[in-house]
C-alpha cells in the first residue's frame, strides 16, 4: 500500500510537506507550524511522519482515498476504508472488493482476545528462545573447539612433512573450514538470535500496555498495534526455526585420525597424499574415520 505524502493543513502552507500529524486536531503540520502547535497544545498526541515505525493515521493510506480506516479485511489482516472494498474496481479502488470485510467494531473483541493469547505466547516463546540461544552458544563453543582441535592436529602432522606437503596442508585447512560452514552454522546466526529476547520483551510490554489501556475511542490505533505484534511473532518464529534447524547437527562430528606409523609410511608418497576422505575409505595405508564426509 503506497503512503501518500501529506501537505500542511494550514492554508498558507498548503504546498509544504507535513512532518507531524495531530490526532486531537485531526490535522497535518509542517516544520513551521510544528513548534507553534507544540507550544500551545503541549498535551496533544502527535505522530512523526518521517518515522515509518511511528506512523499510524486513522485515514486510509491509499493515494486516492480520504476516508477513515473503519473496516477490517479478514483475508489480508489489515485495516481499510469503504473505498477499498467498493464493487466498482477502478484505478485505486476496490482493492478488497472480493475479500471478507467487516466494521472494526465487530472484530474488537476478537483482536482483544487474540492480544491476550499473543501476550501469553510471547512470554512462553521468550523462555523457549532464551534456552535455545544458550544451547546454541554451547553447541557453537563445542563445534568451534572441535574445529580448532582438528586444524591443530592437521598442522602438527604437516609440520613433520612440511617440505613436500605445504600446498596440501593449505588445501586441507580450507576444506575443514568449508565443511564446518556447510555442516553447522555461521557465527551471524548467534548475533541475529541474541536480538530476539529484547524484541519479544518489547512486544510483551507493548501488548500489556494496549491491554491495560484498551479504549474504544481509539480502537483503530489499538487494532493496528495488535497487527504489529502479530507480525512480530511471525518474524520471531522464523528466526527461531533457523535456530532449531542449526541445533539438529549438534551431534555431528568431523574427525581426522592418523597414527604416527602411518605418517612415516606416507612420507614416501606425500606428493599424492592430502585428501580428506570418508566412509572408512583407505588412501594407501592411511585411514580416516569420521561420521560425516569432508569433500
Amino acid at each position: 500500500m503506497e503512503v501518500q505524502k501529506k501537505k500542511c493543513s494550514l492554508k498558507k502552507h498548503s504546498d509544504t510537506e507535513a512532518v507531524i500529524y495531530c490526532q486531537k486536531c485531526i490535522s497535518y503540520f509542517c516544520n513551521k507550524c510544528q513548534n507553534f502547535h507544540s507550544e500551545i497544545f503541549d498535551n496533544h498526541k502527535t505522530i512523526n511522519l518521517n518515522n515509518p515505525n511511528e506512523i499510524f493515521i486513522d485515514t486510509c493510506k491509499e493515494k486516492s482515498h480520504i476516508n477513515k480506516l473503519e473496516f477490517y479485511c479478514k483475508v489480508h489482516n489489515t485495516l481499510c476504508c469503504i473505498a477499498c472494498f467498493v464493487k466498482t474496481k477502478e484505478e485505486g479502488y476496490g482493492q478488497h472488493a472480493d475479500c471478507d470485510v467487516c466494521h472494526i467494531k465487530y472484530i474488537k473483541d476478537e483482536k482483544k482476545n487474540k492480544l491476550k493469547e499473543n501476550i501469553n505466547n510471547l512470554k512462553e516463546l521468550y523462555n523457549q528462545i532464551e534456552k535455545s540461544i544458550n544451547d546454541l552458544k554451547i553447541i557453537y563453543e563445542e563445534v568451534n573447539k572441535s574445529k580448532e582441535d582438528l586444524k591443530l592436529r592437521v598442522q602438527i602432522i604437516f609440520t613433520k612433512i612440511r617440505n613436500t606437503l605445504n600446498e596440501k596442508e593449505d588445501k586441507l585447512l580450507l576444506d575443514i573450514d568449508e565443511e564446518y560452514d556447510n555442516k553447522y552454522f555461521k557465527e551471524d546466526l548467534i548475533r541475529q538470535s541474541e536480538k530476539l529476547p529484547n524484541k519479544i520483551k518489547k512486544s510483551i510490554d507493548k501488548g500489556e500496555i494496549i491491554e491495560k489501556e484498551w479504549d474504544e475511542n481509539n480502537l483503530c490505533s489499538l487494532i493496528n498495534d495488535c497487527i504489529i505484534i502479530e507480525n512480530n511473532i511471525k518474524d520471531i518464529n522464523k528466526i527461531n526455526d533457523n535456530i532449531k534447524k542449526s541445533n539438529l547437527n549438534k551431534d555431528t562430528k568431523i574427525e581426522y585420525n592418523i597414527e604416527e606409523e602411518q605418517i612415516n609410511d606416507l612420507i614416501n608418497t606425500i606428493k599424492n597424499f592430502g585428501k580428506i576422505i570418508t566412509n572408512d575409505n583407505l588412501y594407501d595405508d592411511y585411514k580416516i574415520e569420521q561420521k560425516n564426509p569432508i569433500h
